[in-house]
Protein backbone atom coordinates (compact mmCIF):
# COMPACT_ATOMS: atom_id res chain seq x y z
CA UNK A 1 0.00 0.00 0.00
CA UNK A 2 1.49 3.34 -1.08
CA UNK A 3 1.55 6.29 1.28
CA UNK A 4 0.04 9.54 0.03
CA UNK A 5 2.71 12.20 -0.39
CA UNK A 6 2.13 15.94 -0.27
CA UNK A 7 4.23 18.69 -1.78
CA UNK A 8 4.30 21.78 0.40
CA UNK A 9 5.58 25.09 -0.96
CA UNK A 10 5.84 27.65 1.80
CA UNK A 11 7.88 30.81 2.19
CA UNK A 12 10.33 30.76 5.08
CA UNK A 13 12.05 34.08 5.43
CA UNK A 14 13.57 34.92 2.04
CA UNK A 15 13.47 31.37 0.66
CA UNK A 16 10.83 28.93 -0.43
CA UNK A 17 10.72 25.53 1.23
CA UNK A 18 9.69 22.59 -0.96
CA UNK A 19 8.93 19.65 1.26
CA UNK A 20 7.87 16.12 0.32
CA UNK A 21 6.63 13.87 3.10
CA UNK A 22 4.01 11.25 3.94
CA UNK A 23 0.77 12.87 4.95
CA UNK A 24 -0.71 12.28 8.41
CA UNK A 25 -2.94 9.24 8.42
CA UNK A 26 -2.25 8.49 4.77
CA UNK A 27 -4.66 11.21 3.62
CA UNK A 28 -5.24 12.29 0.05
CA UNK A 29 -5.03 16.04 -0.60
CA UNK A 30 -3.94 18.65 1.95
CA UNK A 31 -4.63 18.71 5.69
CA UNK A 32 -6.12 20.68 8.56
CA UNK A 33 -4.15 22.06 11.49
CA UNK A 34 -5.54 23.46 14.74
CA UNK A 35 -3.99 26.63 16.19
CA UNK A 36 -4.97 26.66 19.84
CA UNK A 37 -3.90 28.02 23.20
CA UNK A 38 -5.06 30.19 26.09
CA UNK A 39 -6.66 33.51 25.02
CA UNK A 40 -3.95 36.14 24.66
CA UNK A 41 -1.18 33.85 23.43
CA UNK A 42 -1.26 35.35 19.94
CA UNK A 43 -3.33 32.95 17.87
CA UNK A 44 -5.12 35.53 15.73
CA UNK A 45 -1.93 37.50 15.00
CA UNK A 46 -0.14 34.34 13.88
CA UNK A 47 -3.12 33.15 11.85
CA UNK A 48 -3.32 36.46 9.96
CA UNK A 49 0.33 36.16 8.94
CA UNK A 50 -0.06 32.54 7.84
CA UNK A 51 -2.61 33.66 5.24
CA UNK A 52 0.30 35.37 3.47
CA UNK A 53 2.08 32.01 3.29
CA UNK A 54 -0.69 30.23 1.44
CA UNK A 55 -2.72 28.92 4.36
CA UNK A 56 -6.49 28.98 4.28
CA UNK A 57 -7.51 30.19 7.75
CA UNK A 58 -10.85 29.52 9.39
CA UNK A 59 -11.87 30.55 12.88
CA UNK A 60 -13.74 28.54 15.46
CA UNK A 61 -16.21 31.43 15.65
CA UNK A 62 -16.90 31.28 11.92
CA UNK A 63 -17.38 27.51 11.93
CA UNK A 64 -19.64 27.73 14.99
CA UNK A 65 -21.73 30.41 13.29
CA UNK A 66 -22.13 28.26 10.19
CA UNK A 67 -23.20 25.35 12.39
CA UNK A 68 -25.60 27.52 14.43
CA UNK A 69 -23.73 26.26 17.49
CA UNK A 70 -23.25 29.54 19.38
CA UNK A 71 -25.28 29.77 22.55
CA UNK A 72 -26.53 32.83 24.42
CA UNK A 73 -24.05 35.14 26.12
CA UNK A 74 -22.73 33.93 29.47
CA UNK A 75 -23.48 36.80 31.90
CA UNK A 76 -20.56 35.84 34.15
CA UNK A 77 -17.88 36.74 31.59
CA UNK A 78 -19.65 37.98 28.47
CA UNK A 79 -18.50 34.98 26.43
CA UNK A 80 -20.58 33.14 23.84
CA UNK A 81 -20.41 29.40 24.66
CA UNK A 82 -20.18 27.01 21.73
CA UNK A 83 -22.20 23.81 21.62
CA UNK A 84 -19.44 21.41 20.58
CA UNK A 85 -21.85 18.57 19.86
CA UNK A 86 -23.72 20.64 17.29
CA UNK A 87 -20.50 21.97 15.77
CA UNK A 88 -18.89 18.53 15.48
CA UNK A 89 -22.01 17.17 13.79
CA UNK A 90 -21.79 20.00 11.28
CA UNK A 91 -18.08 19.34 10.70
CA UNK A 92 -18.60 15.64 10.17
CA UNK A 93 -20.76 16.56 7.21
CA UNK A 94 -18.78 19.48 5.78
CA UNK A 95 -15.32 17.93 6.29
CA UNK A 96 -15.98 14.59 4.61
CA UNK A 97 -13.37 15.43 1.96
CA UNK A 98 -9.81 16.52 2.65
CA UNK A 99 -9.21 20.21 1.92
CA UNK A 100 -7.56 21.23 -1.35
CA UNK A 101 -5.04 23.40 0.50
CA UNK A 102 -3.48 23.62 3.95
CA UNK A 103 -6.26 24.77 6.26
CA UNK A 104 -5.60 26.29 9.68
CA UNK A 105 -8.38 26.48 12.27
CA UNK A 106 -7.80 29.33 14.72
CA UNK A 107 -9.36 29.18 18.16
CA UNK A 108 -8.83 27.89 21.68
CA UNK A 109 -11.29 25.04 21.06
CA UNK A 110 -9.82 24.01 17.71
CA UNK A 111 -7.89 21.06 19.18
CA UNK A 112 -11.24 19.34 19.81
CA UNK A 113 -11.93 19.22 16.07
CA UNK A 114 -10.98 16.27 13.80
CA UNK A 115 -7.77 17.91 12.57
CA UNK A 116 -4.52 16.30 11.45
CA UNK A 117 -2.13 18.21 13.72
CA UNK A 118 -2.27 20.69 16.60
CA UNK A 119 -0.17 23.78 17.30
CA UNK A 120 -0.35 25.15 20.84
CA UNK A 121 0.73 28.71 21.60
CA UNK A 122 1.97 29.38 25.13
CA UNK A 123 2.86 32.53 27.05
CA UNK A 124 4.44 33.30 30.42
CA UNK A 125 1.65 34.03 32.91
CA UNK A 126 2.95 37.48 33.90
CA UNK A 127 3.10 38.56 30.26
CA UNK A 128 -0.23 36.95 29.49
CA UNK A 129 -1.78 38.93 32.34
CA UNK A 130 -0.67 42.22 30.77
CA UNK A 131 -2.04 41.17 27.39
CA UNK A 132 -5.43 40.23 28.83
CA UNK A 133 -5.65 43.43 30.89
CA UNK A 134 -4.89 45.41 27.73
CA UNK A 135 -7.83 43.63 26.10
CA UNK A 136 -10.04 44.86 28.92
CA UNK A 137 -10.67 41.47 30.50
CA UNK A 138 -12.15 41.64 33.98
CA UNK A 139 -10.24 40.30 36.97
CA UNK A 140 -12.19 37.03 37.19
CA UNK A 141 -11.79 36.26 33.49
CA UNK A 142 -8.10 37.20 33.55
CA UNK A 143 -7.31 35.07 36.57
CA UNK A 144 -9.18 32.11 35.12
CA UNK A 145 -7.10 32.23 31.95
CA UNK A 146 -3.85 32.74 33.87
CA UNK A 147 -4.59 29.70 36.03
CA UNK A 148 -5.40 27.63 32.93
CA UNK A 149 -2.08 28.58 31.33
CA UNK A 150 -0.19 27.82 34.54
CA UNK A 151 -1.70 24.33 34.64
CA UNK A 152 -0.60 23.56 31.09
CA UNK A 153 -3.57 24.86 29.16
CA UNK A 154 -4.87 22.70 26.35
CA UNK A 155 -2.26 20.00 26.91
CA UNK A 156 -4.63 18.73 29.61
CA UNK A 157 -7.15 18.02 26.85
CA UNK A 158 -4.89 16.18 24.42
CA UNK A 159 -6.38 13.04 22.92
CA UNK A 160 -5.29 10.70 20.14
CA UNK A 161 -1.93 10.27 18.46
CA UNK A 162 -1.88 13.11 15.93
CA UNK A 163 1.17 15.44 15.99
CA UNK A 164 1.15 18.20 18.60
CA UNK A 165 3.71 20.93 19.12
CA UNK A 166 3.96 24.18 21.08
CA UNK A 167 5.65 27.56 20.74
CA UNK A 168 6.37 30.16 23.41
CA UNK A 169 5.08 33.57 22.26
CA UNK A 170 6.20 35.45 25.39
CA UNK A 171 8.97 37.40 23.68
CA UNK A 172 8.99 36.31 20.02
CA UNK A 173 7.14 38.43 17.48
CA UNK A 174 4.35 36.70 15.51
CA UNK A 175 6.54 36.61 12.38
CA UNK A 176 9.11 34.50 14.25
CA UNK A 177 6.43 32.09 15.47
CA UNK A 178 5.13 31.79 11.90
CA UNK A 179 8.58 30.82 10.60
CA UNK A 180 8.82 28.13 13.28
CA UNK A 181 5.38 26.78 12.42
CA UNK A 182 6.21 26.63 8.72
CA UNK A 183 9.47 24.82 9.44
CA UNK A 184 7.66 22.27 11.64
CA UNK A 185 5.08 21.55 8.96
CA UNK A 186 7.67 21.43 6.18
CA UNK A 187 9.63 18.86 8.19
CA UNK A 188 6.64 16.54 8.29
CA UNK A 189 5.32 17.62 11.72
CA UNK A 190 8.54 16.53 13.43
CA UNK A 191 8.89 16.09 16.28
CA UNK A 192 5.32 14.83 16.59
CA UNK A 193 5.39 15.77 20.27
CA UNK A 194 7.87 17.94 22.23
CA UNK A 195 10.23 16.13 24.60
CA UNK A 196 9.31 18.52 27.40
CA UNK A 197 6.09 20.50 27.50
CA UNK A 198 6.54 24.04 28.84
CA UNK A 199 6.06 24.09 32.61
CA UNK A 200 5.56 27.56 34.10
CA UNK A 201 5.41 26.14 37.63
CA UNK A 202 8.46 23.88 37.65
Amino acid sequence: MCEAVLTVNVTLGSRTVHSFYPQPGGMDGAFRVALTGTPGTGKSSVAELLVNHGFKVSSIQKIANEAHAIEETDPSDGAHPIDMEIMLKHINESWKKSPSEIELVDGHLSHFLPVDAVIVLRCKPEILRKRLETRGYGNLKTEGNIEWELLGGVWNEREGEIPWTEFDTSYDEPVVIVSKIIAWIADGFKPTSPEDVIDWVG
